[in-house]
């Protein structure tokens, strides 16, 4: 598992700054790297990876590591050969994702107008909804500035992890 704020600010660190990557190991078996300039496979020109083999725990994270990244990231692997792989992620809207087991709520208490309906604008930041796990209430915030397409929780329904709630399009 790993705070996927965490991630967001190394890669805000980054693209503010004259470096050109960056790669953080820990002795548990977390790598991450982010890298900001085109690399080439093959001769072929292609979007920087964002290479995350993890397995394990980073102090005080609450996502697993294992999660699908969002569209357009290349994730980095290698083949049972250990040759380097790439592949890209492109749905043609933007999926947030239970980063948790819990119970979905759209709105901030029984009653209250829901955060977010389909055909809203939302922003990057934004909170969408709320996911209860042990009695802790979860803000879900937008990973995305779009327009929210569809909704695909119920609200008070259980929701697993990785299980897609809203899809935003980010030309809507």
């Amino acid at each position: 598992m790993i705070d996927l704020r965490y991630v967001k600010k190394l890669i805000e660190m980054i693209d503010e700054s004259s470096i050109d990557s960056i790669e953080i190991s820990t002795d548990k078996g977390i790598k991450i790297r982010i890298a900001k300039s085109p690399v080439t496979r093959g001769g072929v020109s292609v979007a920087a990876p964002m290479t995350v083999p993890m397995s394990g725990v980073l102090p005080g994270s609450m996502i697993d590591t294992r999660m699908t990244p969002p569209a357009g990231i290349i994730v980095a692997g290698t083949d049972g050969a250990g040759t380097a792989t790439g592949e890209r992620t492109g749905p043609a809207h933007l999926e947030v994702k239970s980063p948790m087991v819990g119970t979905f709520y759209g709105a901030p208490e029984p009653g209250a107008k829901p955060y977010v309906s389909t055909g809203d604008r939302v922003q990057k930041g934004q909170t969408l909804c709320i996911i209860e796990a042990m009695k802790i209430m979860n803000e879900i915030e937008s990973e995305y500035a779009g327009v929210v397409k569809e909704i695909l929780a119920q609200d008070a329904q259980p929701v697993e992890y990785g299980q897609v709630l809203f899809r935003i399009d980010p030309n809507g």
